[in-house]
């Protein structure tokens, strides 16, 4: 495991932490982030987070709890957040050995199974024991759902949290309640009944001592009421959304260790390249063209792009093309970093690792 205490840790920390904040978007909303979040929040951000990952999985066991989904028109799901989620998933398991359990509201469940399968994963059906155990020679992984109304939803984390036990909780791109209890798109429209209380899982897990890793690009994501107080300066919807009596978007529950990033599965990236890093194991960090085939199946299981509010093969306006050459450029300053000397050799990604 790579040393807190080399050149290289440091090194490293910086280079993925600068390619989280590159404005891929053109929104302009990334940098004040990272200013808030630099003031709220010390040390590395992804580093921070595999770390923190690495030290609990590995002094208490058990799976990992992910939770993702952010509804568009009509409450379908984007695809910012899934492709994340299935893609940590997949490297928790191949760094750590550890299974996830992905967690979703009830009407997403076939678009999360779609897009695990793209990212390699083995979808298993929930144990009626709620206890996961392992499953030789494959890389499971375990979505559980939730209902919408506020009553089953916390009856179901109530149970994911006593019988399953997680070893630490993750919210990547899901919604975040505002102080008043209300959810919100960013622009500030209304979510109402469009997706279940996860909230109250994740403030119920705090207080029971588990982490809780957020990952957001907004501010009005579960986990980013770390820098709640520092949104209204600069998001224009955090205080107000626009609708009396609502109050703003921002999320008020706070992460224990917040990831930002331009785009949320950007973050989940991170988090991998650090992973990757820190365990000193290029198996960890996926291949780009996985990154493309994640994408197109959780677009095939019923997800759409957050921006053009279509099933096109794209996250938050950028194309999986593009992903897919973003990857390939982290991916390589991370192995060039561990030692590797990485060749690019056609179109179709032959990549050559020599120690």
């Amino acid at each position: 495991m790579l040393s807190k205490e080399t050149p290289l840790y440091g090194r490293l920390a910086a280079t993925i932490d600068r390619f989280m904040t590159i404005d891929l978007t053109g929104v302009g909303l990334i940098d004040h982030l990272r200013g808030a979040l630099e003031r709220r929040q010390q040390g590395p951000i992804c580093m921070g987070a595999a770390e923190i990952i690495v030290n609990r999985v590995r002094e208490k066991g058990g799976p990992v709890l992910i939770a993702t989904g952010f509804p568009e028109g009509g409450g379908v799901p984007e695809t910012d957040g899934p492709v994340g989620a299935a893609l940590l998933a997949r490297a928790l398991f191949l760094g750590l050995g550890v299974e996830s359990v992905i967690v979703v509201d009830e009407d997403w469940e076939a678009m999360m199974r779609q897009t695990c399968l793209g990212a390699g994963l083995a979808p298993m059906p929930f144990p009626v024991s709620g206890v996961i155990e392992p499953i030789a020679f494959l890389r499971p992984v375990y979505i559980r759902t939730v209902p919408k109304d506020a009553e089953g939803c916390r009856a179901v984390s109530d149970d994911l949290l006593e019988r399953t036990r997680p070893s630490l909780m993750i919210a990547i791109e899901r919604p975040g309640a505002n102080a008043n209890g209300l959810y919100h798109g960013l622009g500030g429209r209304p979510l109402d009944g469009m997706v279940g209380d996860l909230d109250y899982l994740f403030r119920t897990g705090k207080e029971l001592g588990l982490p809780f890793i957020g990952i957001g690009d907004g501010g009005n994501e579960l986990g980013m009421g770390v820098l709640a107080e520092d949104l209204p300066g600069f998001s224009p919807k955090a205080a107000d959304c626009g609708i009396p009596g609502r109050g703003g978007v921002a999320a008020a529950t706070a992460a224990s260790h917040l990831v930002i990033s331009n785009v949320s599965n950007w973050g989940a990236t991170g988090i991998i390249a650090a992973l990757a890093g820190l365990l000193e194991n290029e198996v960890v960090f996926h291949e780009p063209e996985l990154e493309t085939r994640c994408i197109e199946q959780c677009v095939a299981g019923g997800g759409v792009d957050g921006m053009f509010m279509a099933p096109e093969p794209a996250v938050d306006g950028i194309s999986a093309r593009e992903w897919e050459g973003l990857v390939r450029s982290l991916r390589g300053s991370v192995l060039r970093a561990l030692g590797h000397s990485v060749n690019w050799k056609g179109d179709r990604g032959d990549w050559r690792q020599v120690k």
